[in-house]
């Protein structure tokens, strides 16, 4: 594991394992890359991003904490994803990042190998019972959107909230993304698989401790609306996200944690 400048000046951790290579910003504990050897990326980064304290890293796998999407006078997703994270342990294939903020104590441990794990622990420093949303936002690397075919969440209820938002339940083919798309899949803890034909190869999201999961891709329009993002990136990427958000948000007793995990695992 080496400690080294990234883009925009920011501190990033590069590990290297025989199995893979990864990269970490300490900025929003965010993982920016991850690549098997002899594979192509898994994760996708948009050229476009913002590299500065404050903002948010467009790709890769920012963490949402501790409130998911938009809020009046405050940092959409929170602030977790806006903070320089400290690192507490280094060890072979694998670093454990920590945020204390707002009564709010928070460790990221992420392990590098021909899978990438990621485990985010919260614990609630106040005195007295709080509720907290969290989402690892993760945005896998596909040959081309509009081919892929996503499985694993039949029969599951989501709310759609592309438009006006309203509840529909998947059916049992796979998913297709056809326009913009932002599902938000709820009370399931199913493992979700990515079939890309173009690259010839699954990429499979294994979960623990999460009762929800959002399929995102911005599409055209939305993607020429955001800033940070190029117009033309679409569609090579997608978000499968490992959450824990709306109607399954977490309440934590005083003192008490709570576990998330995520193994995304490229075959």
């Amino acid at each position: 594991m080496q400690l080294v400048v990234g883009q925009g000046g920011l501190p990033k951790l590069v590990i290297r394992t025989p199995q893979a290579d990864a990269e970490i910003y300490l900025h929003g504990a965010q993982v920016t890359h991850f690549q098997p050897r002899g594979q192509k990326p898994v994760l996708f980064l948009s050229g476009k991003s913002s590299f500065e304290p404050g903002k948010p890293i467009r790709g890769g796998v920012p963490i949402c904490f501790p409130w998911f999407g938009a809020r009046q006078d405050a940092p959409a997703h929170g602030f977790a994803r806006l903070r320089e994270w400290e690192l507490v342990c280094a060890e072979p294939g694998a670093v454990t990042l920590q945020l204390v903020e707002d009564d709010w104590g928070a460790t990221f441990r992420v392990s590098v190998g021909a899978s990438l794990g990621m485990e985010l622990t919260v614990k609630n420093l106040c005195r007295e019972a709080r509720q907290f949303e969290a989402a690892l936002h993760t945005y896998l690397a596909v040959s081309d959107v509009r081919q892929v075919g996503i499985t694993g969440l039949a029969g599951t209820t989501y709310l759609n909230t592309v438009g006006e938002p309203r509840e529909n339940v998947e059916g049992t083919a796979p998913i297709r993304i056809t326009a913009e798309t932002d599902r938000l899949y709820l009370n399931t803890i199913s493992t979700v698989t990515v079939e890309d034909p173009g690259w010839q190869r699954r990429i499979v999201i294994e979960k623990a401790g999460s009762h929800s999961t959002v399929v995102w891709n911005p599409w055209i329009a939305k993607a020429q609306r955001m800033a940070d993002f190029g117009d033309d990136e679409w569609p090579g990427m997608l978000c499968v996200e490992t959450c824990n958000v709306k109607n399954n948000a977490v309440t934590l007793a005083t003192g008490a944690i709570h576990t998330m995990s995520a193994v995304i695992r490229p075959c």
